[in-house]
Parts: structure tokens; C-alpha cells; sequence
């Protein structure tokens, strides 16, 4: 009956860190700037400039860990390796559900997205499980005692886990689970469908009276059915909250909002143009590759000029750095501004590359892999 719990519990517990390893490691860029988040939060902003590599990291030591516990081998070290990665997972999305720290633990990055109580209640069931492997630990049987042949094939995870990460990194997720994948129509994504409720608030207003100084929090419904707001001798001080009393549908694009420089809105007019359209997309132009910028310069140049497609530039940068990342690098495309998080959902690199259509993403590359003016007009634009 012991070898069999164990077994069951290292069947389950390797399959789920080599699922959850990854799942991030498809999108390596995507757990980076969760990692980022907690780095903020922790006030340990010095690994910021790390974090991608970081969680390429973690992702590789997951799937090994996993890998390793399922094949039995190095059973001691691998067990001690188990509980203390799982420990401080448990207490950091602790500290996460306690104080909302963090919305999103990305456990299983954007394709299960858990709350942090969510993903606490896992680590918990996860933790009672490695611990029983832990105090079983001398149990374990390799499925193979030769020692070369384990390292061998410990070699072999452990590089084949770390390519995945690298390659997915430098050439866009292989399963994209963000709301801008290909074949995504944006508009009908942005709006919530008849019949759906949005989410209801409670606006609470702190009031004062003069003669009496008292003071007292009243929603807004309160306020006007006890018409307070009649008496001279009762004043607003502050701002009124807005609390969250229940959730309603949540549209999974809710935060994109085009702007020019001078704040006119154009992401209707340019998501839903019906014509080709090549969105350049660099949300950070101090951190983005010039030498991609160029060749997307150009791009831009023979595609407007000969299929006459609208290219624009789409960065969370201030108006005037633009401007002057625009003069240095010659910058033929039109440009826009939006919040560097949708940016970021668009296309996991900066630059990236979006060619829609009437709403709706055609394609995506990354820059390393962007395609040439050729092979665009011969697939799309010819036609």
C-alpha cells in the first residue's frame, strides 16, 4: 500500500511540475513580467533587468525536477529539491491571496489563470503530497541504476528544457493563449455580448458635518435616498471610492485604448480598418532592438508605397521620447500610443510584428523571424 501512495503521489506531482514548467516555458516572456510584478512588490527591482532568464530558469528546474521524480532518479536530492521549491511557492502565493499583492500568480500562465487563493489551495494539496514522497524518499526506485545512463538522459531533459524556453523566447509562444492570438477578432473581444452583465459597483462617500464634526462613510444609493445631500451642514471630503460588490462578464480585451499625441482616440479606426494593416508593436523604444527597427523601416516604406498598407508604431513610451526615437531612426510609420500591458499581450516581443485585417489578427511574428516585404505581398498583400 506505501508503494503505491508513493507512486500515485510522484505520478501526480512530477506530471504537474513538468506541466506547469511548461506551460510558462511556452511563454517565457509572459512569466518574466510576472516575476517582475513579484520583484516590485518584494522591492527587489535589482533582478528586474533579469527576470526573463529567471524564469527560463525556473521553468527548466521545474520540468527536470519533475521529469527526474518520475523516472526515480537521485530520489533523496530530488525530494529535497521538491519540498523546498514547493515551500516557497506555498508561502509566496500566501503572501499574495493575504495582502493582494499580486492578482495573478501565473502558476500555469496564461492558459489556466488561477487566483492567488486558487493557486495557494494547489500548493497546499502539492505540499502534502511532496512531503509524503519526502519521508518516503528511501523508497524510490530508479527505473535504471546504471549511472552514466542517468546522467545521460538527466543531460538530455534538462537541455531539451532549457531549448524549449530559449526558442519559445525568441520566436513567440508555440500555443498563444493571449486574447491577440491569430485568427482573433479584437473588436468583438473588447465588448461585453447581450445578455452578460458588467461588473457592479458601490461608490462610498466620506462626508463631514461642519457644526459637528462628525464624520461618516455612505454609498451613493444611502446618499441620495436619505437626501443628505440637502443639508448645507453635510460636505463630501476627498474623492468617492469605488468598491467591487459583484463580479460580472469580463471582456478579454478590456484595457486598449489607441491614442495619438495629443490624446485623440483611434483604436476603432485602426483595428477595425477593413484593409491590410502592419502594426509595429514596441512598447519599451529604450529597450527595443534597433537593428529590427530598421528592417521594419523599411518594410513599412515598400509596403505603403506599393500596396499603399497603413503601417503604424504602437508604444507605451511619452510623446516626446517618441519624438525623438522617431528622428534618430527615421521612422516612417505612423505612430500611436496605448498602456505598455496591452502592448505587451499583443505580440511577446519588442518589436513585434501584427498584420490584421477588419479586426481580426492574420498574423504575428517576432523580430527575429518577421517576414520580408516578398514573402508578405505573395501571401497577402498580392492578392
Amino acid at each position: 500500500m506505501k508503494n503505491i501512495l508513493l507512486t500515485i503521489s510522484r505520478i501526480l506531482v512530477g506530471a504537474l511540475f513538468i506541466f506547469s514548467g511548461l506551460i510558462k516555458a511556452n511563454d517565457p516572456l509572459g512569466f518574466g513580467y510576472k516575476l517582475q510584478e513579484y520583484f516590485e512588490v518584494f522591492h527587489m527591482d535589482f533582478l528586474s533587468g533579469m527576470a526573463t532568464g529567471i524564469a527560463i530558469l525556473l521553468c527548466t528546474l521545474e520540468i527536470v525536477l519533475g521529469a527526474l521524480l518520475l523516472l526515480g532518479f537521485w530520489g533523496k536530492k530530488v525530494a529535497w529539491g521538491l519540498l523546498l521549491l514547493i515551500i516557497f511557492f506555498t508561502l509566496l502565493t500566501f503572501v499574495s491571496a493575504a495582502f493582494k499583492v499580486v492578482t495573478s500568480c501565473g502558476c500555469f500562465g496564461d492558459a489556466i489563470p488561477l487566483t492567488p487563493w486558487q493557486s495557494f489551495s494547489k500548493d497546499l494539496i502539492l505540499l502534502v503530497l511532496i512531503l509524503y514522497i519526502f519521508f518516503r524518499k528511501e523508497l524510490i526506485r530508479p527505473i535504471t541504476t546504471k549511472p552514466a545512463v542517468q546522467r545521460n538522459i538527466a543531460i538530455v531533459v534538462t537541455l531539451a528544457s532549457l531549448f524549449f524556453g530559449l526558442f519559445t523566447y525568441n520566436f513567440l509562444p508555440i500555443i498563444d493563449f493571449l486574447p491577440y492570438k491569430v485568427g482573433a477578432h479584437i473588436p468583438s473581444l473588447m465588448v461585453i455580448p447581450p445578455g452578460e452583465k458588467p461588473d457592479e459597483f458601490q461608490i462610498m462617500y466620506h462626508l463631514k458635518n461642519k457644526k459637528t464634526k462628525e464624520e461618516k462613510d455612505m454609498s451613493d444609493k444611502e446618499y441620495l435616498k436619505t437626501e443628505i445631500w440637502k443639508d448645507n451642514n453635510w460636505e463630501i471630503v476627498g474623492e468617492p471610492s469605488k468598491k467591487l460588490i459583484k463580479e460580472g462578464f469580463s471582456p478579454k480585451i478590456k484595457d486598449l485604448i489607441i491614442t495619438d499625441a495629443s490624446g485623440t482616440d483611434y483604436t476603432k479606426e485602426l483595428i477595425e480598418n477593413p484593409y491590410y494593416s502592419l502594426v509595429f508593436v514596441a512598447y519599451n523604444l529604450h529597450d527595443t532592438n534597433l537593428k529590427a527597427i530598421g528592417k521594419l523601416n523599411a518594410l513599412a516604406i515598400d509596403a505603403t508605397q506599393q500596396f499603399n498598407i497603413r503601417t503604424v508604431l504602437l508604444t507605451s513610451n511619452s510623446a516626446q521620447d517618441a519624438a525623438a526615437f522617431i528622428k534618430t531612426n527615421n521612422l516612417f510609420s505612423e505612430i500611436f500610443y496605448a498602456d505598455a500591458v496591452p502592448l505587451k499581450s499583443m505580440v511577446r516581443a519588442n518589436p513585434g510584428i501584427l498584420l490584421l485585417k477588419n479586426g481580426v489578427v492574420v498574423n504575428k511574428w517576432h523580430y527575429h523571424n518577421m517576414p520580408s516585404f516578398d514573402e508578405l505581398s505573395k501571401k497577402y498583400f498580392g492578392k
